[in-house]
C-alpha cells in the first residue's frame, strides 16, 4: 500500500481528495492536514510514503512545507504539489523545492492517484495543462546549450528513453513502449541524469527540449 498524507485548508477538498485516493485498492491516506505545519508534523509522525500539499495554506504554505521536509534527512515522502491556480511560477517554485509531481485540482481522478502511485515509485508527474508553458519558460531562461544533445555521453538507449521522459511517459510506460523491464528503465534513468550532471526527471525535461531532442 501507498501511505498518504493529504493537507488542504478546506475541509471539503481535503476529503474530497482523501475519498478519491482512498478508493485506489493500493492507496491509503493515513492522515489530513488543514495547514502546512500540521503537514509537516504529521509527515515526520506517521511516515506516508507520499504528502499532498495544496499551494495556498495558512501557518506554512505548500511550497514552505514541500522546502522543509525535503530539506529533513528524517523524512522518506515523496512530495505532490495540488493547486487551483494555473500559474507556471508555482510550477517552477514546487520543483525548485524539491516537489515530485504538480497537479491542479481540476484534474481528473485518476491523474490524482497516477501521480501519487508515480511520487511513492520515485517517477515524476506534471498537469500536462501546464507542462509544456513551464518547459517552454525554463528554455528560454537557460543559457547552457551545446551543438550536440548530450556530447556522446548518452547510448542510443539512453537518449530513447530520455526523449519519452520529456514527452510525460513514466518508468512504467517507457518500459511497455520500449519492451524493457520497469528495473531496466529506472537504470537507464539513473544512468543517464548522472552522465549528464542532472538533479532529476524534470531537469531532465527541460534538457531534452533545451538541446532540440523534442519541440
Amino acid at each position: 500500500m501507498t501511505r498518504v498524507v493529504v493537507a488542504d485548508d478546506e475541509a471539503l477538498v481535503r476529503a474530497g481528495l482523501s475519498t478519491i485516493l482512498d478508493a485506489h485498492p493500493s492507496i491509503e491516506v493515513v492522515g489530513q492536514a488543514a495547514d502546512g505545519r500540521e503537514a509537516v508534523e504529521l509527515t515526520r509522525a506517521l511516515d506516508p510514503d507520499v504528502v499532498c500539499l495544496d499551494v495556498q495554506m495558512p501557518r506554512l504554505d505548500g511550497l514552505a512545507a514541500t522546502r522543509e521536509l525535503v530539506g529533513d534527512p528524517t523524512v522518506r515522502a515523496a512530495v505532490v504539489i495540488l493547486t487551483t491556480f494555473h500559474r507556471e511560477d508555482y510550477l517552477l517554485a514546487a520543483l525548485q523545492a524539491g516537489a515530485c509531481g504538480f497537479l491542479l485540482k481540476t484534474s481528473r481522478p485518476a491523474q490524482l492517484t497516477d501521480a501519487v502511485l508515480a511520487a511513492a515509485a520515485g517517477d515524476g508527474l506534471l498537469s500536462p495543462e501546464v507542462t509544456r508553458a513551464v518547459i517552454a519558460q525554463a528554455v528560454v531562461g537557460s543559457r547552457r546549450r551545446v551543438d550536440e544533445p548530450d556530447d556522446g555521453l548518452l547510448t542510443e538507449r539512453e537518449r530513447e528513453v530520455l526523449v519519452l521522459m520529456a514527452h510525460g511517459l513514466s518508468n512504467e510506460e517507457i518500459a511497455g513502449r520500449l519492451v524493457l523491464s520497469r528495473a531496466t528503465v529506472k537504470t537507464h534513468v539513473s544512468n543517464l541524469l548522472a552522465k549528464l550532471g542532472l538533479r532529476d526527471r524534470v531537469q531532465a525535461v527541460v534538457y531534452a527540449y533545451e538541446h532540440g531532442l523534442v519541440g
